[in-house]
Protein backbone atom coordinates (compact mmCIF):
# COMPACT_ATOMS: atom_id res chain seq x y z
CA UNK A 1 0.00 0.00 0.00
CA UNK A 2 1.31 3.35 -0.91
CA UNK A 3 0.99 6.61 1.18
CA UNK A 4 1.10 10.13 0.22
CA UNK A 5 3.29 12.44 2.43
CA UNK A 6 0.84 14.83 4.44
CA UNK A 7 2.06 18.15 3.01
CA UNK A 8 2.49 21.22 5.62
CA UNK A 9 -1.10 22.34 4.85
CA UNK A 10 -2.88 19.92 5.46
CA UNK A 11 -3.90 17.71 8.46
CA UNK A 12 -4.65 14.32 8.14
CA UNK A 13 -7.50 12.80 9.20
CA UNK A 14 -7.88 9.58 11.43
CA UNK A 15 -7.09 6.26 9.55
CA UNK A 16 -10.52 4.77 7.96
CA UNK A 17 -10.98 2.41 10.17
CA UNK A 18 -11.97 4.59 12.76
CA UNK A 19 -14.89 5.70 11.12
CA UNK A 20 -16.38 1.99 9.93
CA UNK A 21 -15.03 -0.15 12.56
CA UNK A 22 -18.01 -1.33 15.24
CA UNK A 23 -15.17 -1.69 17.58
CA UNK A 24 -13.24 1.38 17.47
CA UNK A 25 -16.80 2.87 17.82
CA UNK A 26 -17.71 0.23 20.78
CA UNK A 27 -14.44 1.65 22.22
CA UNK A 28 -15.64 5.35 21.98
CA UNK A 29 -19.21 4.65 23.86
CA UNK A 30 -17.30 2.83 26.95
CA UNK A 31 -14.47 5.63 26.89
CA UNK A 32 -15.89 8.80 25.61
CA UNK A 33 -19.75 8.95 25.75
CA UNK A 34 -20.14 6.68 28.66
CA UNK A 35 -17.41 8.40 30.83
CA UNK A 36 -17.87 11.96 29.74
CA UNK A 37 -20.57 14.89 30.31
CA UNK A 38 -23.40 14.30 27.75
CA UNK A 39 -25.65 16.79 26.59
CA UNK A 40 -29.07 14.92 27.30
CA UNK A 41 -32.29 17.01 26.96
CA UNK A 42 -33.52 20.74 26.96
CA UNK A 43 -34.52 21.55 30.11
CA UNK A 44 -37.78 23.81 28.73
CA UNK A 45 -38.78 20.21 26.98
CA UNK A 46 -39.59 18.57 30.69
CA UNK A 47 -42.05 21.24 31.79
CA UNK A 48 -43.46 19.82 35.18
CA UNK A 49 -43.13 16.95 37.43
CA UNK A 50 -43.34 13.37 35.74
CA UNK A 51 -42.33 14.53 32.10
CA UNK A 52 -39.75 12.41 30.89
CA UNK A 53 -37.43 11.97 28.05
CA UNK A 54 -35.00 8.37 27.37
CA UNK A 55 -31.91 9.50 25.92
CA UNK A 56 -29.11 7.01 24.36
CA UNK A 57 -26.16 7.43 26.00
CA UNK A 58 -23.32 5.45 24.85
CA UNK A 59 -25.00 2.07 25.23
CA UNK A 60 -27.38 3.08 28.19
CA UNK A 61 -30.66 4.15 28.17
CA UNK A 62 -31.30 6.97 30.49
CA UNK A 63 -34.54 8.43 31.39
CA UNK A 64 -34.49 12.26 32.63
CA UNK A 65 -37.73 13.72 34.14
CA UNK A 66 -38.63 15.63 37.20
CA UNK A 67 -39.43 15.09 40.53
CA UNK A 68 -42.50 16.33 42.72
CA UNK A 69 -40.13 19.57 43.62
CA UNK A 70 -39.62 20.24 39.64
CA UNK A 71 -35.95 18.93 40.21
CA UNK A 72 -34.29 17.55 36.81
CA UNK A 73 -33.65 13.38 37.84
CA UNK A 74 -31.52 11.64 35.81
CA UNK A 75 -32.10 7.22 36.08
CA UNK A 76 -30.63 4.50 34.11
CA UNK A 77 -34.03 3.13 31.99
CA UNK A 78 -33.33 -0.47 34.07
CA UNK A 79 -36.00 -2.04 36.33
CA UNK A 80 -33.77 -3.02 39.64
CA UNK A 81 -35.97 -6.08 39.50
CA UNK A 82 -34.50 -8.37 36.05
CA UNK A 83 -32.97 -5.66 34.64
CA UNK A 84 -35.89 -5.20 31.89
CA UNK A 85 -36.02 -1.92 30.42
CA UNK A 86 -38.62 0.38 32.62
CA UNK A 87 -39.51 2.99 29.93
CA UNK A 88 -40.09 2.27 26.35
CA UNK A 89 -41.43 5.40 24.98
CA UNK A 90 -39.18 8.44 23.88
CA UNK A 91 -40.94 10.54 26.00
CA UNK A 92 -44.30 11.25 27.58
CA UNK A 93 -45.40 12.13 30.83
CA UNK A 94 -45.45 9.54 34.21
CA UNK A 95 -49.20 10.54 36.00
CA UNK A 96 -47.80 9.57 39.45
CA UNK A 97 -44.80 7.23 39.72
CA UNK A 98 -42.77 5.05 37.35
CA UNK A 99 -44.19 1.52 36.76
CA UNK A 100 -42.38 -1.11 35.09
CA UNK A 101 -45.97 -3.11 33.82
CA UNK A 102 -44.67 -7.01 33.73
CA UNK A 103 -44.12 -7.49 37.29
CA UNK A 104 -45.05 -4.06 38.54
CA UNK A 105 -42.26 -2.80 40.61
CA UNK A 106 -43.23 0.80 41.30
CA UNK A 107 -40.70 3.73 41.76
CA UNK A 108 -41.29 7.09 42.96
CA UNK A 109 -40.10 9.86 40.58
CA UNK A 110 -37.14 10.61 43.09
CA UNK A 111 -35.80 7.04 42.42
CA UNK A 112 -37.32 5.20 45.46
CA UNK A 113 -38.53 1.99 45.17
CA UNK A 114 -41.80 2.00 46.47
CA UNK A 115 -44.52 -0.43 45.59
CA UNK A 116 -44.09 -4.48 44.69
CA UNK A 117 -46.24 -7.21 44.60
CA UNK A 118 -45.45 -8.69 48.02
CA UNK A 119 -42.74 -6.53 49.23
CA UNK A 120 -44.79 -5.66 52.55
CA UNK A 121 -43.63 -9.63 52.90
CA UNK A 122 -39.90 -8.94 52.15
CA UNK A 123 -38.76 -6.38 55.28
CA UNK A 124 -35.16 -6.83 54.20
CA UNK A 125 -35.80 -5.15 51.05
CA UNK A 126 -34.26 -1.53 51.45
CA UNK A 127 -36.38 0.38 49.10
CA UNK A 128 -33.67 2.86 48.71
CA UNK A 129 -31.29 0.52 47.87
CA UNK A 130 -33.11 -1.09 45.79
CA UNK A 131 -34.67 2.64 43.89
CA UNK A 132 -33.39 2.99 40.54
CA UNK A 133 -29.59 4.33 39.70
CA UNK A 134 -29.14 7.76 39.77
CA UNK A 135 -27.06 9.76 36.82
CA UNK A 136 -25.29 12.60 37.72
CA UNK A 137 -26.73 15.66 36.65
CA UNK A 138 -25.95 18.76 36.20
CA UNK A 139 -27.75 22.10 34.55
CA UNK A 140 -26.21 24.69 32.10
CA UNK A 141 -27.36 26.81 29.31
CA UNK A 142 -30.88 25.43 29.83
CA UNK A 143 -30.09 22.03 29.46
CA UNK A 144 -29.59 18.84 31.08
CA UNK A 145 -25.62 17.34 31.07
CA UNK A 146 -25.34 13.81 32.32
CA UNK A 147 -22.82 11.56 33.09
CA UNK A 148 -22.51 7.77 33.38
CA UNK A 149 -19.12 7.86 35.51
CA UNK A 150 -19.40 6.65 39.15
CA UNK A 151 -16.82 9.49 39.53
CA UNK A 152 -17.64 12.32 36.90
CA UNK A 153 -14.75 14.59 35.27
CA UNK A 154 -15.37 18.60 37.10
CA UNK A 155 -17.83 19.86 35.03
CA UNK A 156 -16.05 23.58 35.21
CA UNK A 157 -13.06 22.02 33.88
CA UNK A 158 -14.20 20.00 31.43
CA UNK A 159 -17.01 21.35 30.23
CA UNK A 160 -17.84 25.12 31.02
CA UNK A 161 -13.65 25.61 30.28
CA UNK A 162 -14.83 25.01 26.58
CA UNK A 163 -16.17 27.74 26.70
CA UNK A 164 -13.77 29.80 28.80
CA UNK A 165 -10.75 28.43 26.41
CA UNK A 166 -12.86 29.93 23.47
CA UNK A 167 -13.62 32.80 24.45
CA UNK A 168 -11.05 33.63 26.97
CA UNK A 169 -14.39 34.95 29.76
CA UNK A 170 -16.25 32.89 31.58
CA UNK A 171 -18.54 35.25 31.79
CA UNK A 172 -18.92 35.89 28.18
CA UNK A 173 -20.96 33.24 27.00
CA UNK A 174 -22.94 34.23 30.14
CA UNK A 175 -24.28 37.71 28.56
CA UNK A 176 -26.55 35.32 25.60
CA UNK A 177 -28.47 34.43 28.32
CA UNK A 178 -29.27 31.10 26.65
CA UNK A 179 -31.11 29.29 29.64
CA UNK A 180 -33.96 32.11 29.25
CA UNK A 181 -33.99 32.31 25.55
CA UNK A 182 -37.14 30.42 24.11
CA UNK A 183 -37.13 27.87 21.29
CA UNK A 184 -38.25 29.18 17.58
CA UNK A 185 -36.76 25.93 15.65
CA UNK A 186 -35.87 22.25 16.34
CA UNK A 187 -34.74 20.06 13.33
CA UNK A 188 -33.86 16.71 13.78
CA UNK A 189 -31.69 15.28 11.25
CA UNK A 190 -30.91 10.87 10.76
CA UNK A 191 -27.96 11.00 9.96
CA UNK A 192 -26.09 7.83 8.45
CA UNK A 193 -22.49 8.61 8.42
CA UNK A 194 -19.89 8.16 11.83
CA UNK A 195 -20.46 11.34 14.44
CA UNK A 196 -16.54 12.28 13.89
CA UNK A 197 -17.10 12.96 10.19
CA UNK A 198 -20.18 15.48 11.56
CA UNK A 199 -17.45 16.87 13.97
CA UNK A 200 -15.22 17.46 11.50
CA UNK A 201 -16.93 18.50 8.88
CA UNK A 202 -18.53 21.04 11.46
CA UNK A 203 -14.69 22.09 12.51
CA UNK A 204 -13.59 22.84 8.80
CA UNK A 205 -14.82 25.66 6.49
CA UNK A 206 -13.16 24.82 3.64
CA UNK A 207 -15.99 23.95 1.97
CA UNK A 208 -18.49 26.76 2.99
CA UNK A 209 -17.58 29.09 -0.35
CA UNK A 210 -18.56 26.48 -2.37
CA UNK A 211 -21.58 24.86 0.11
CA UNK A 212 -22.61 28.02 1.22
CA UNK A 213 -21.99 31.01 -0.55
CA UNK A 214 -24.96 33.07 1.69
CA UNK A 215 -22.50 32.22 5.00
CA UNK A 216 -19.41 33.26 3.51
CA UNK A 217 -21.51 36.57 2.49
CA UNK A 218 -22.58 36.92 6.10
CA UNK A 219 -18.92 35.80 7.17
CA UNK A 220 -16.06 37.09 4.96
CA UNK A 221 -13.48 35.37 6.50
CA UNK A 222 -15.09 32.03 6.39
CA UNK A 223 -14.64 32.13 2.46
CA UNK A 224 -10.88 31.88 3.26
CA UNK A 225 -11.34 28.00 4.41
CA UNK A 226 -10.78 28.73 8.19
CA UNK A 227 -11.96 26.26 10.50
CA UNK A 228 -15.16 27.60 11.56
CA UNK A 229 -15.31 25.92 14.99
CA UNK A 230 -11.58 26.16 15.83
CA UNK A 231 -10.57 29.85 14.92
CA UNK A 232 -13.71 31.77 15.80
CA UNK A 233 -13.00 32.49 19.39
CA UNK A 234 -12.11 35.79 18.29
CA UNK A 235 -15.49 36.21 16.65
CA UNK A 236 -15.91 36.44 12.84
CA UNK A 237 -17.32 39.87 11.91
CA UNK A 238 -20.11 40.13 9.65
CA UNK A 239 -19.37 41.73 6.46
CA UNK A 240 -19.87 44.94 5.52
CA UNK A 241 -23.89 45.83 4.51
CA UNK A 242 -24.38 42.42 6.53
CA UNK A 243 -27.57 43.57 8.96
CA UNK A 244 -28.13 40.56 10.44
CA UNK A 245 -27.52 36.63 10.67
CA UNK A 246 -29.93 35.98 7.88
CA UNK A 247 -29.86 34.32 4.50
CA UNK A 248 -29.67 36.85 2.72
CA UNK A 249 -27.81 39.55 5.15
CA UNK A 250 -31.20 41.30 6.34
CA UNK A 251 -31.82 42.46 9.30
CA UNK A 252 -32.92 39.66 12.24
CA UNK A 253 -34.04 40.52 15.46
CA UNK A 254 -33.04 42.77 18.50
CA UNK A 255 -29.92 42.17 20.18
CA UNK A 256 -30.57 40.07 23.26
CA UNK A 257 -30.52 42.19 26.20
CA UNK A 258 -26.91 41.29 27.70
CA UNK A 259 -24.94 40.94 24.80
CA UNK A 260 -21.97 43.65 25.08
CA UNK A 261 -21.21 46.14 22.23
CA UNK A 262 -17.71 43.55 21.50
CA UNK A 263 -20.00 40.84 20.96
CA UNK A 264 -22.54 42.83 18.47
CA UNK A 265 -22.27 41.67 14.69
CA UNK A 266 -19.75 38.80 15.69
CA UNK A 267 -20.16 35.09 15.38
CA UNK A 268 -18.65 33.00 17.97
CA UNK A 269 -18.37 29.13 18.26
CA UNK A 270 -17.84 26.69 20.80
CA UNK A 271 -17.32 23.01 20.42
CA UNK A 272 -17.61 21.10 24.19
CA UNK A 273 -16.01 17.62 23.29
CA UNK A 274 -17.64 15.25 22.89
CA UNK A 275 -20.62 16.00 20.79
CA UNK A 276 -21.97 19.40 21.69
CA UNK A 277 -21.78 22.69 19.22
CA UNK A 278 -22.71 26.23 20.56
CA UNK A 279 -23.41 28.93 18.11
CA UNK A 280 -23.58 32.39 19.33
CA UNK A 281 -24.98 35.61 17.30
CA UNK A 282 -26.28 38.86 18.58
CA UNK A 283 -29.95 37.86 18.35
CA UNK A 284 -30.03 34.08 18.88
CA UNK A 285 -28.48 31.23 19.76
CA UNK A 286 -27.92 27.66 18.34
CA UNK A 287 -27.30 24.36 19.73
CA UNK A 288 -26.27 21.13 17.94
CA UNK A 289 -26.50 18.01 20.33
CA UNK A 290 -25.25 14.75 18.47
CA UNK A 291 -26.56 10.87 19.55
CA UNK A 292 -23.99 8.15 18.43
CA UNK A 293 -26.40 5.19 17.49
CA UNK A 294 -23.55 3.07 15.90
CA UNK A 295 -20.19 3.56 13.85
CA UNK A 296 -22.89 4.74 10.54
CA UNK A 297 -25.84 6.45 12.48
CA UNK A 298 -25.84 9.50 14.21
CA UNK A 299 -28.80 11.40 15.31
CA UNK A 300 -28.27 15.28 15.06
CA UNK A 301 -30.87 17.81 17.44
CA UNK A 302 -30.07 21.36 16.29
CA UNK A 303 -32.17 23.89 18.50
CA UNK A 304 -32.13 27.58 17.66
CA UNK A 305 -33.54 29.90 20.50
CA UNK A 306 -34.79 33.66 20.65
CA UNK A 307 -35.53 35.78 23.11
CA UNK A 308 -38.98 34.97 24.35
CA UNK A 309 -40.55 38.15 22.98
CA UNK A 310 -39.68 36.77 19.70
CA UNK A 311 -40.86 33.33 19.92
CA UNK A 312 -44.50 34.65 21.55
CA UNK A 313 -45.01 36.99 19.25
CA UNK A 314 -45.22 34.44 16.28
CA UNK A 315 -42.30 36.22 14.14
CA UNK A 316 -40.91 34.26 11.06
CA UNK A 317 -37.22 32.98 12.21
CA UNK A 318 -36.97 30.97 8.84
CA UNK A 319 -34.30 33.30 7.41
CA UNK A 320 -31.52 33.02 10.65
CA UNK A 321 -32.52 29.16 10.33
CA UNK A 322 -31.93 28.42 6.35
CA UNK A 323 -28.68 30.43 6.89
CA UNK A 324 -26.89 27.69 9.78
CA UNK A 325 -28.42 24.26 8.39
CA UNK A 326 -26.53 21.42 9.03
CA UNK A 327 -27.06 19.11 5.87
CA UNK A 328 -28.14 21.47 3.29
CA UNK A 329 -26.79 20.59 -0.35
CA UNK A 330 -24.20 18.96 1.16
CA UNK A 331 -23.42 15.96 -0.86
CA UNK A 332 -23.10 12.70 0.56
CA UNK A 333 -20.23 12.10 -0.14
CA UNK A 334 -19.10 14.84 2.26
CA UNK A 335 -20.31 12.74 5.41
CA UNK A 336 -19.54 9.22 4.01
CA UNK A 337 -16.35 7.55 4.17
CA UNK A 338 -16.27 3.73 3.81
CA UNK A 339 -12.50 2.94 3.02
CA UNK A 340 -10.87 0.92 6.01
CA UNK A 341 -7.33 2.57 5.60
CA UNK A 342 -7.51 6.34 3.97
CA UNK A 343 -4.82 8.75 5.16
CA UNK A 344 -6.71 11.09 3.90
CA UNK A 345 -5.88 15.27 4.54
CA UNK A 346 -9.39 15.91 4.58
CA UNK A 347 -8.86 19.55 6.26
CA UNK A 348 -6.90 22.59 5.85
CA UNK A 349 -6.08 24.65 8.72
CA UNK A 350 -3.81 27.73 8.46
CA UNK A 351 -1.56 27.27 11.57
CA UNK A 352 -2.99 23.63 12.78
CA UNK A 353 -3.25 22.80 16.30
Amino acid sequence: MTTTPISPSLIATLPGRYYTDPEVFRQEQERLFESMWFCAVRGADLPRPGAFRTVRVGRESVIITRDRRGALRAYLNVCRHRGARLCTEESGEFRRNLQRPYHAWTYDLDGRLIAAPNLVRMPDVDRVAYGLIEVALREWLGYAWVCLADEPPSFEDTVQHAAVERLGDAAAIEHYGTENLALGKRISYDVRANWKLIVENFMECYHCATIHPELTDVLPEFAEGYAAQYYVGHGAGFGEGIRGFTVDGSEGFARLPDVSAEQDRRYYAITVKPTVFINLVPDHVILHRMFPLAEDHTLVECDWLYAPEVVESGADVSKSVELFPVRRRVPRSAITRTSTWCPSPAVWRPGGD
